[in-house]
């Protein structure tokens, strides 16, 4: 059991002391600011805690790496597809996992932030060049909310019968698109890379 975050109330804490994650909270800490160089977004941070803690459940339950693969599993089981993800939780569960238990600690890029600036008391580099990341992490964490709202509708209106099924997959992706030179990307890809590159040639001004 950890004892850097003995004392600590925040859900990543307690997933980090239950699963023996040691050394978990200062990594997450140096990759969102950035300390050993590039930044990792919070949604990239929360993925890579997930795929921690499914890894330290099959270690728990003595099931080799070889025979399930983590990154994959833990894919499936954020469900891109309905059917995928039922055969992920049916493969851990014959390895005596509860499947439950595992996603229901799993934790959003939001209880992520939350433990980094609150129970760390980590903040980001005052410097201009962040203005552009935290501006992405914003329309991703919208994303996000759309995408899970539009999930639980159709779930929803499943259950209901008003809607065939309820494995589908929700895609959100918002797009910008230059008018100069036709150029479509998704914002945030946009934005990092400072623009689409084309340059607008200046018109003659009329006399």
């Amino acid at each position: 059991m950890t004892t850097e975050e003995s004392g600590t109330n925040t859900k990543v804490a307690r997933v980090i002391r239950e699963y023996d994650l040691d050394g978990m909270g200062a990594n997450l800490e140096a990759a969102w600011t950035g300390e050993a160089g590039e930044r990792t977004s919070l949604r990239d941070l929360a993925d890579e805690f997930n795929e921690a803690v499914l890894e330290a459940a099959l270690r728990e339950a003595s099931v080799s790496s070889l025979s399930v693969d983590v990154s994959s599993t833990y894919k499936d089981l954020r469900g891109e597809s309905g059917s995928s993800a039922t055969r992920a939780s049916r493969r851990l569960e014959r390895e005596g996992i509860d499947v439950d238990e595992l996603t229901g600690d799993f934790v959003t890029h939001q209880a992520i932030h939350t433990y980094l600036t609150q129970e760390r008391e980590a903040s980001l580099p005052a410097a201009d060049d962040d203005i552009a990341d935290r501006k992405v992490e914003t329309i991703e964490r919208l994303e996000g909310r759309v995408s899970a709202v539009a999930e639980s509708a159709i779930s929803s209106l499943a259950n209901a019968d008003e809607l065939d099924r309820d494995d589908y997959d929700v895609l959100v992706d918002v797009r910008a698109v230059c008018p100069n030179c036709g150029t479509d990307a998704p914002v945030g890809e946009l934005i990092r890379r400072g623009g689409c590159g084309c340059t607008t040639e200046s018109e003659p001004t009329g006399e």
